[in-house]
């Protein structure tokens, strides 16, 4: 029987630091990824720009050269690319695990495939980008409804309702009108966000207040129907109807909780937020371990690929530490 010294679940930026690291330390480790390399980065708005320049996001000392002040969605795929194949990490791609358990002092990890392997630890960096924030609204799940956006063209000459007022519904909306769509921006906040991107703020801003994106502030969707929205505005209760075409829907996303704890790790609600101790992000299951950021639950605006990629120094070296106690 094989077993390896660990098994990484998700190979997005993090995933990877930690096969990097896991390599340099010479483990004996696989990557487990369910869906394409950097999936989270893949299904990310075609035209999408980083906040952050391309520096923040390197990994193993690799440079991230960009032709942009800050690197692009398509430079940052060919980048990770790259990075994967210089390393040469063992990867296995479109391989779901469906179910970790600790079996003695081993664990036990299942694919969707049928297949079974044997680890004596394992590090998850499965991120959050799979699981959206539902409205739990009637409709939610009708078919011109969706929590993912990533080009306008379907969109042309259509009337669109972008829900959110954070960073990516705003550069939905912007993009959505640049591109020849009727845009309605819906918030139940006062106003757009903070943190939005400062090159984006004044944008949206500007195109709000010309009326060119018309916006509903302080204002919750209570229905979806084929052709229209039933909102509600919230200082004065007052219910009225908007006609769409489409509704992206961008209220955020969250980890996968009963994943998570089917695997024993320990949850606080209603944040997410993994129980794991923050110098070797350990959780309480001995030798499990948490990674990127998967490890902020819902609060998702604290952890980010920069600060995720050195989640992988203190896990590698926290296994390493664990087998030299062993000897």
């Amino acid at each position: 029987m094989e077993v390896w010294d660990t098994l990484i679940i998700g190979a997005g930026p993090t995933g990877l630091a930690c096969g990097i690291e896991a390599q340099r330390a010479g483990l004996h480790f696989l990557i487990l990824e369910k869906g394409a390399l950097v999936e989270s980065i893949r299904r990310f708005p075609t035209n999408m720009t980083f906040f952050s320049t391309a520096e923040n996001l390197e990994l193993g000392g690799i440079p991230f050269t960009s032709a942009n002040p800050r690197p692009t969605r398509v430079e940052a795929l060919q980048y990770y690319r790259r990075v994967s194949e210089y390393f040469q990490l063992p990867l296995r791609l479109y391989t779901p695990v469906v179910a970790v358990q600790r079996d003695g002092e081993l664990f036990r990890l299942v694919t969707a495939h049928g297949e079974v392997l044997w680890s004596r630890t394992v590090i998850v960096a499965t991120g959050y980008f799979d699981q959206p924030n539902l409205l739990d609204v009637p409709g939610e799940d009708l078919s011109h409804v969706t929590h993912y956006y990533t080009e306008p063209y379907g969109y042309v000459h259509t009337r669109v309702a972008v829900i959110g007022g954070r960073n990516s519904a705003v550069e939905t909306a912007l993009d959505l009108y640049r591109h020849g769509a009727t845009v309605f921006l819906i918030h139940r906040r006062e106003w757009i966000g903070e943190s939005v991107k400062y090159w984006l703020k004044p944008d949206i801003e500007n195109r709000i207040r010309r009326g060119e994106i018309r916006a509903f502030f302080q204002t919750v969707v209570e229905e979806i129907q084929p052709k229209r929205l039933i909102l509600r505005e919230l200082p004065t209760e007052r219910r009225f109807t908007l006609e769409v075409d489409f509704v992206i829907v961008h209220t955020g996303y969250r980890p996968n909780a009963p994943f998570l704890e089917a695997m024993g790790i320990k949850l606080h609600y209603p944040s997410l937020i993994p129980v794991y101790n923050p110098e070797t992000f350990e959780t309480t299951v001995p030798g499990l371990y948490v990674a990127g950021s998967v490890v902020c639950g819902c609060e998702t605006w604290n952890i980010f690929i920069e600060n995720g990629r050195t989640h992988a120094i203190p896990i590698i070296a926290d296994i390493q530490r664990r087998y030299r106690a062993k000897v």
